[in-house]
């Protein structure tokens, strides 16, 4: 009689162990469920592949037809609920993080930018945004494209989910750097994608 008892003791231990958390709690809702997480990709390159030749910037001399310095594509989704805009910052990580395209004012409808956005303070799409104006090898409003002949370089493109509508302390006259203050200090959200070229 003992041993029957001490069996069905056993028995009922290994069945309590089998149970998992899940099973009992199965209506409690994921992690995954309940966090936003913001991603970014192009359909031009995978993350950390190389970036086309279109997108390279044309002011780094020779005239190779197929260098446009057209921006890519880009698309992005999982922002914040409190997203208010969004902002997009390329930067060369291999040159002191050189700072190759800053735009702005994106409203938080949009979740893609086109490739080839204007070289314009205020493009045509997308509708409302502004864009800072670059001085380096070239002196243009938005992008510059990669511009490393003699290396391959890393090319970082983040974008960030803002708590403002817009970023009304930055103007036609304002910096890559002083943009780039001011989107972070109203950042909520961010993610990146990278390329080599």
């Amino acid at each position: 009689m003992r041993s029957a008892r001490i069996a069905l003791c056993a028995l009922l231990v290994s069945g309590a162990v089998g149970l998992s958390p899940t099973t009992a709690s199965s209506n409690s809702p994921t992690p995954s469920a309940t966090r936003s997480a913001l991603a970014l990709s192009s359909t031009a390159f995978a993350d950390g592949g190389a970036i086309p030749k279109v997108h390279e910037c044309t002011s780094g001399g020779g005239s190779d037809p197929g260098k446009r310095n057209e921006s890519p594509p880009l698309t992005w989704s999982g922002a914040p609920a409190a997203t208010k805009s969004y902002a997009i910052v390329m930067r060369d990580l291999d040159n002191s993080s050189l700072i190759h395209w800053v735009i702005y004012d994106i409203a938080a409808s949009t979740t893609s930018l086109p490739q080839n956005v204007d070289h314009a303070y205020r493009p045509s799409t997308p509708a409302g945004a502004r864009q800072v104006y670059y001085r380096g090898s070239a002196n243009l409003y938005g992008y510059q494209g990669p511009c490393s002949p003699s290396t391959v370089n890393t090319y970082e493109f983040v974008v960030y989910a803002l708590n403002k509508a817009s970023l009304a302390n930055l103007n036609s006259n304002s910096s890559t750097r002083t943009a780039a203050r001011e989107i972070g200090a109203a950042a909520i959200g961010s993610a990146r994608v990278t390329g080599e070229s």
